[in-house]
């Protein structure tokens, strides 16, 4: 094994990403206890390191604001520091750049990087059943040894879980209805429907960002459910962490949210649309379950991401979701 005195992981992709890749930080703390282990996200995804127990510095790249001054300014940050170690599971040029120009003794990375012939070791990356913190670990495992990938994790903090603490007074569950992406999304009727056919006893949140509130505002309008409150846009992302933790239930797409469960091991069901399970971004929490339409649809999956609409125009992979599949 190396010696390793300074590392630093780059995943400056969605929130998703970003959470899947703290399997990294897991593994990396392990077997380097000592080592100074920073990271580098895009703008809005380092909120849910405040606090963080043993990561550095937080590089944040602003890619909507001065995109290649903030990304330049990063690089010179980077290469001035002694780094042993870089580890990079994000699969795109700017990245590649940030390792290439560093003064890392060793840089490891994916294949599909453009730059990878510029890294120390690169990597096969495939969308197969194997899941995306497997795909990741291998990029470490030449210098922690042979040992299982450590699951992703967050740490909300005292505060976190005191600004939430009003909302667990009785049983309840959340639900996070919206995606960035349209098709990754189950239809807002329906979520009202699952939402209705909850206990009355127990309390609903709707959980998202601020440009969620419309959304949830919509379906809390629809429900009939007695004890349905929205959320949206009033939680930290760890605040939402550390509510759906102990939740009886969350109910969420394929989306941030999910990792967030996976990341404190919160019960989780996830209801798939245009995408699916196979691409290896699934739900990691020991309760876990996967609604999905059982029709077989050649147009299914129709892309990594989702899209903004329906390729098709009939949006099935979402209509032909039964809630007789969920387990009340």
């Amino acid at each position: 094994m190396i010696e390793v005195k300074k590392i630093l992981v780059i995943q400056t992709s969605f929130i998703g990403d970003v959470i899947l890749a703290t399997s990294l930080l897991e593994a990396l703390h392990a077997s380097f206890p000592e080592a100074s282990i920073d990271l580098m996200v895009r703008k809005g995804s380092e909120s849910i390191f405040s606090g963080h127990p043993f990561i550095g510095n937080v590089l944040v790249w602003d890619k909507k604001s001065g995109k290649y001054k903030n990304l330049l300014q990063i690089i010179k940050k980077v290469r001035a520091e002694p780094y042993d170690l870089i580890v990079n599971p994000h699969r795109f040029a700017s990245s590649g750049l940030v390792c290439a120009f560093s003064k890392a003794k060793h840089t490891v990375g994916f294949k599909k990087n453009p730059l990878h012939f510029l890294f120390s070791q690169s990597f096969k990356h495939s969308f197969d059943v194997q899941h995306e913190i497997n795909r990741n670990h291998a990029l470490i495992e030449q210098f922690i040894g042979n040992k299982e990938p450590s699951k992703p994790q967050l740490y909300p903090q005292t505060t976190d879980f005191e600004k939430v603490k009003r909302f667990k007074e009785v049983t309840y569950r959340c639900f996070a209805p919206t995606s960035v992406w349209f098709t990754k999304q189950w239809h807002s009727d329906r979520w009202v429907e699952l939402i209705d056919r909850m206990p009355h006893s127990e309390n609903v949140y709707l959980l998202g960002a601020p440009e969620d509130q419309a959304q949830c505002d919509e379906i809390v309008a629809q429900s009939t459910h007695p004890k349905i409150k929205t959320l949206a846009g009033t939680l930290t992302l760890l605040q939402s962490a550390a509510l759906m933790r102990d939740a009886k239930m969350n109910y969420v797409n394929d989306s941030a949210p999910m990792h967030l469960c996976s990341a404190t091991n919160a019960p989780t069901t996830v209801i798939y649309c245009s995408t699916v399970p196979a691409f290896g971004f699934g739900p990691l929490s020991s309760n876990s379950n996967i609604i999905e339409t059982t029709e077989k649809l050649d147009c299914r999956p129709c892309g990594l991401h989702g899209h903004k609409a329906c390729p098709k125009q009939h949006f099935k992979c979402s209509s032909t979701i039964s809630l007789s599949q969920f387990d009340l």
